[in-house]
């Protein structure tokens, strides 16, 4: 059984994790399955992560990562939906130092901009979407976006880009129980240890590699029924 007791401001939970692994905060959902996106929308952010962080010698690409599973799970919780925000009116551009100042959640913004990028694809390409794109032309496509020479019918293409490689390299590094960052291989390829409790017969040894292997949040032995 789960039990959570307050002590002072923090929460010490025994018996369990407070939350199951892919569970997007509070829904829970299944292995390969895509709980925001459509079929064709996840397709799409699969080819995009996996241009963004291509397979290489020591880790896999972002796709078999579940950069785009991560992405997924956070806009169908509580990021995609703006919780906690002030969402009321009135809504206008401001600088960058204000940060958003709009009507549009991510989960919105992500779905119209790839709509828009689907558009513009089909377009440009003999009415091919992004995932039937070599990689020479995926590549041209995400470039376009980054510096903003491309136009999207709807939607920011700087912004898009901006947001995406955000949450792709969030997915590549943040703990698995999120859904990116498979079997730790972004952990094991820089060296971090992952959620152990204590480094301070650590802390002094500089330069010298970690000797024991990453440990994730649901690998916790505190939380391991």
């Amino acid at each position: 059984m789960l039990s959570v007791a307050i002590t002072g401001r923090a929460a010490v939970v025994k018996g369990g994790m407070p939350f199951t692994q892919d569970e997007a905060f509070p829904p829970k959902l299944g292995p390969g399955k895509w709980y925001y996106f459509t079929e064709a929308e996840g397709a799409a952010i699969e080819a995009l992560v996996d241009r963004l962080i291509p397979v290489d010698a020591d880790t896999p690409g972002g796709k078999d990562m579940g950069c785009a599973v991560y992405i997924d799970r956070q806009l169908a919780g509580p990021f995609g939906s703006s919780e906690g925000f002030y969402m009321s009116g009135p809504f206008q551009k401001g600088t960058k130092q204000q940060g958003p100042q709009t009507a549009m959640t991510p989960a919105k913004s992500y779905r119209q901009a790839l709509a828009d990028l689907d558009k513009y694809c089909r377009d440009t390409f003999a009415g091919m979407a992004f995932v039937q794109l070599k990689d020479e032309q995926k590549d041209e496509v995400i470039q376009g976006l980054e510096g903003d020479t491309i136009k999207l019918e709807a939607s920011g293409a700087k912004e898009f880009f901006t947001q995406l490689l955000q949450n792709t390299q969030e997915g590549f590094f943040a703990d698995p129980v999120y859904g990116g960052n498979k079997d730790m291989a972004a952990w094991k390829m820089i060296g971090f240890p992952g959620a152990r409790y204590d480094y301070r017969d650590w802390v002094g040894k500089h330069n010298q590699p970690f000797p024991l292997p990453p440990v994730g949040m649901a690998d916790h032995p505190a939380w391991s029924k």
